[in-house]
């Protein structure tokens, strides 16, 4: 069709009265919680364009004009008028922006000291009232606290909150709060839901997609600082000259932004490729005949990559490794242990003061008959014998990543190593990116959890946070849910994921409930009654998903490989990746016996801990089934049977799931009509999901207990 300039003329006029009566594009979810409209509240919007008339910002870093042009975007936007922006003296009330080095603004209003406490990316937030205007003060001690404690403030007036009183002072708990992409070369991502990857190789470094810095502002909002880009199953390759170039790229868009990149490696990356189509071992990219942790060569290989990257990236984070797991190679090929295997990288990034990720996701089945006992037993002997710069990184729970576990007891065992704790955001386990499951309740509860390990008071975060250890080697990861999808995640919801990640990393004190309002107000609506309603199905989402899908302790009975759908029945291959290995349904009883009595997986905990879960009468009843195998007619603290609980949580998970639905219906009207279509109908197939894990899981333990259901003719 030929367009004449009257009927492009015409096209353009009907569009600016079609957005002039209010009728926006439908959300498409691009913009995640970074969204910017006009504030529709009329009394608030006069309050704070009271409050800031101006904006003062001096300095012309990279940061700083990612600050200038996010301020603008965001203000302008929000408070319906456009802001005059300067570095020099405010002008009526204002909003400024600076360090002690840049502004003699904040040089003048603060005392000297006030801001050492927040180190680098700590920032205040704070109402300055003099004879001639009112202030909102945001300093930091470097451009990256400023650029972080700007996002604090926009996410204030995204969520309606005054700006009068202002006295905040924040800074990081935990050091290093990465993602870990399980990204491929390729294009292709393990566990990954929401399409292929964001990186797209084969056409950088030349061609730069705009979806980098969008990726790298979402991260700053909520203070992520590093971004480990490709899988844990690493591709040698990576660390080719021609890669280290792509990745140099990716790294100065991030900079800017406060992050910096990590590279997953392949242990074996030394050798030759030869060695691969021999069959002996994967292959590398190197010419040695050995990955030898203790060979000369092999360190002097390591240490020569390193400079190599170090020279394309001067900020270059430093290495995760997956080693001697699951066909992975690593150090016990050799006869060496896991510490002299992370230690040879450490040697090589310490000059650079990079550091080593060494996961501990080991499950070796002659180091011993139950699976989650096995990284204990592989890395408590080896505390105290990894080199300072060395994280050894631990996934929450012992096993892998299930709907709920207990904590992994190598968290109070290695008092002297730094843990770095491994979550997933992507939701392998929990319905991948069909089922609403709002995850940041489930990282409370870990994060919550106390290990005992110096006594009452060693909580997760305690010992992840360092404040129970005095030590600045702090960390936590998450593995990423994003892909190219154009909403990022493939459900809507699961940017709530991502969201909660980062502000959990920030500070793991903010309740799940806090963090869920303030994605849904700046995410979906402000409109106080549905985000009461919004927040009751986010913050039911993870129970009811454990009710219908492990309830009581059990755990790993989903189909095998893609991880989706119930497979209690699951028989064959590796024993210990058959559900029938996990769930020991007989026609005594249910669950995995980890008692002093059974496994003696209870033992590596430290008391009083050991002893409640070892007493069928004192364990929690949400990890029963993990450590007990309990007989049918068990009577629970609700007075049922265990077969009769069983079935009650099953039934209640499929009736929560069905709550969630009618409660969303009810939106309908009050959320943009493209996102709520969209949620629709994940919350469809996730109601037939939810029936389908209850009825195939009570049908197959049905033949064990040969007990009716109750209500069931």
């Amino acid at each position: 069709m030929t367009f004449t300039r009257n009927r492009i003329f015409s096209l353009g006029t009907i569009l600016l009265v079609l957005f002039s009566r209010g009728l926006a594009l439908a959300d498409d979810g691009y913009e995640l919680w970074l969204k910017y409209r006009t504030l529709d509240n009329a009394v608030l919007l006069s309050h704070y364009r009271e409050a800031i008339t101006s904006v003062i910002l001096p300095g012309e870093s990279g940061t700083i004009q990612i600050i200038r042009d996010e301020l603008k975007r965001g203000l302008d936007t929000l408070l319906g008028a456009g802001l005059r922006f300067s570095a020099s003296e405010p002008r009526g009330n204002a909003l400024v922006l600076g360090t002690p080095a840049s502004s003699a603004i904040v040089r003048r209003l603060l005392r000297e000291g006030t801001l050492h406490s927040l180190g680098s990316e700590g920032y205040l937030i704070k109402s300055v009232t003099s004879s001639k205007n009112r202030l909102i003060v945001i300093a930091a001690n470097g451009d990256i606290g400023l650029l972080y404690g700007m996002f604090h403030f926009l996410r204030i007036i995204q969520t309606r909150q005054p700006v009068v009183h202002l006295d905040i002072f924040s800074s990081p708990r935990i050091r290093y709060r990465l993602l870990d992409h399980w990204d491929n070369l390729d294009g292709s991502v393990e566990r990954g839901y929401a399409g292929r990857s964001l990186w797209k190789w084969d056409a950088l470094p030349e061609k730069i997609d705009d979806r980098y810095r969008d990726y790298a502002r979402a991260n700053a909002s909520i203070g992520i600082n590093g971004t480990v880009l490709n899988n844990v199953n690493a591709n040698p390759a990576i660390l080719k000259l021609e890669y280290l170039r792509k990745v140099a790229a990716l790294a100065d868009i991030f900079r800017p932004y406060g992050i910096r990149v990590f590279l997953s490696v392949n242990f074996s990356s030394p050798t030759s490729a030869k060695f691969e189509q021999e069959g002996n071992r994967k292959g590398g990219i190197g010419n040695l005949d050995t990955a030898d942790p203790l060979d000369p060569q092999v360190r002097r290989w390591w240490k020569d990559k390193v400079k190599e990257i170090y020279r394309l990236i001067p900020d270059f984070g430093g290495f995760l490794v997956k080693a001697s797991s699951e066909g992975m190679p690593g150090p016990q090929e050799y006869g060496r242990t896991h510490a002299e295997g992370a230690n040879v990288l450490a040697e090589a990034l310490k000059p650079f003061h990079g550091i080593v990720m060494w996961r501990a996701f080991v499950y070796d089945s002659s180091v011993d008959p139950d699976r989650v006992k096995r990284a204990a037993l592989e890395f408590v002997p080896l505390d105290g014998l990894f080199y300072p710069n060395v994280f050894v990184q631990a996934k929450n729970g012992p096993l892998d990543f299930q709907p709920r576990e207990p904590v992994q007891p190598l968290f109070g065992t290695m008092a002297r190593t730094p843990l770095l704790l491994e979550l997933q955001i992507t939701q392998e386990y929990l319905g991948h990116s069909t089922h609403l499951v709002y995850l940041a309740p489930m990282w409370k509860e870990y994060l919550q959890f106390d290990l005992f390990s110096k006594g009452p008071g060693s909580t997760l975060a305690s010992i992840v946070d360092g404040s129970s250890r005095t030590t600045d080697m702090t960390g936590i990861a998450g593995v990423a849910n994003t892909g190219d999808d154009r909403n990022w995640c493939g459900h809507f919801f699961a940017q709530a994921n991502w969201f909660a990640f980062g502000r959990l990393a920030w500070d793991h004190s903010v309740s799940a409930e806090q963090i869920a309002n303030e994605w849904i107000r700046m995410s979906l609506t402000s409109d106080s009654g549905s985000c009461a309603t919004i927040s009751s199905i986010m913050m039911d989402s993870w129970e009811a998903c454990v009710n219908y899908m492990t309830p009581l302790g059990l755990h790993h009975i989903m189909e095998v490989d893609v991880h989706y759908g119930p497979g209690p029945q699951h028989d064959s291959g590796r024993e210990d990746w058959r559900s029938v290995y996990y769930h020991r349904a007989d026609s005594a009883g249910l669950g995995f016996d980890r008692s002093s009595t059974g496994s003696n997986a209870v033992g590596q905990y430290f008391p009083p801990l050991r002893s409640i879960f070892d007493n069928l009468e004192t364990c929690p009843e949400k990890y029963l089934l993990w450590f007990h195998h309990v007989r049918w007619d068990h009577r629970m603290n609700s007075g049922r049977t265990l077969w009769e609980e069983l079935c009650e949580r099953y039934t209640s998970g499929t009736d929560q799931v069905h709550g969630m639905y009618g409660q969303w219906l009810s939106l309908e009207g009050t959320i943009d009509p493209e996102v709520f279509s969209h949620v629709k109908n994940k919350l469809e197939r996730q109601v037939i999901d939810a029936a389908l894990w209850k009825d195939t899981c009570l049908s197959y333990f049905q033949h064990f207990s040969r007990k009716p259901v109750p209500g069931q003719r």
